[in-house]
């Protein structure tokens, strides 16, 4: 029997010669689909060929009957992404990203990681990040309600944004385009926010890794910039202000410019 490989796309690059494109490949977060990038998909087309993915069970992906674990998740990416590129993570798909840079650091260009935390979960020695009992409280409401829960957490998204109200509807029609995502996918993903610790595999990265915040993000504090800061071995972390936990679709054009600056500044692109 074949193997279920995610759903994918890749669009040629529009600015560049195909080959002198580079490769990105943008990752999604819980619950939502690749949908979600359209606003930044054009700008990184100037230079990229860009590939979508939509993570297992989610969006237009089969699920096979593998554990959801990251190690799977980072496995299922890895076999479709073309043999070098640079990775963009937005939440769960930033941890996705960073285990795949651990996993094969030599088909990995750059990481960018999006509104994402090494560590999700607080910790004695980890402050800047959600409390343990509010995400076991959160999934125990998603087991009795998962569709309600998925949309009340998407309203945690855009909490704070100066585009509150218009981003929540758009989560919400992009949530509903591709049908709600496998329940035991949403409940695996939810195990690895609230268990995975990536602390060392950010501190082992020898590749590039740009770290992007939201200033009102209530899933991933800005405070955690601080702290992720001196585990970043090359690199750097960026502050976009007024916007939460989906910089890129409430202010596309400011965080493309944040990415570029970045491969520029790595001499990434020219």
């Amino acid at each position: 029997m074949a193997k279920l490989i995610p759903f994918h796309n890749t669009y040629k690059a529009t600015g560049v010669p195909d080959a002198d494109a580079q490769d990105v490949v943008l990752i999604h977060g819980w619950g939502l689909h690749a949908i979600v990038f359209d606003d930044i998909v054009p700008a990184l087309l100037e230079r990229f060929r860009v590939t979508v993915v939509d993570l297992p069970g989610m969006g237009q992906s089969p699920l096979p009957n593998d554990d959801y674990t990251l190690d799977f998740l980072a496995d299922q990416v890895l076999a479709i992404m073309p043999e070098q590129a640079h990775l963009l993570g937005w939440s769960l798909g930033g941890l996705v990203a960073l285990a795949m840079a651990e996993k094969a650091p030599q088909r990995v260009e750059s990481v960018v990681t999006v509104a994402t935390s090494p560590r999700f979960t607080a910790a004695a020695d980890w402050q800047p990040a959600m409390k343990a009992d509010i995400l076991a409280k959160f999934a125990e409401m998603f087991d009795e309600d998962y569709e309600g829960t998925l949309v009340r957490f998407l309203a945690l998204n855009c909490k704070g944004s100066a585009a509150m109200r218009e981003d929540t509807a758009r989560l919400k029609d992009i949530l509903y385009f591709c049908g709600l995502p496998a329940r035991r996918a949403l409940r695996g993903g939810l195990d690895i926010l609230r268990d995975a610790d990536l602390r060392g595999t950010l501190k082992s990265l020898p590749m590039p890794v740009l770290m992007v915040f939201g200033e009102q993000d209530h899933i991933v504090p800005a405070a955690a910039m601080a702290a992720v800061e001196p585990l970043i071995q090359t690199g750097r972390t960026a502050l976009i202000e007024q916007v939460a936990h989906v910089p890129f679709l409430s202010a596309p054009d400011t965080f493309t410019r944040a990415v570029y600056d970045f491969y520029r500044d790595h001499r990434l692109v020219d």
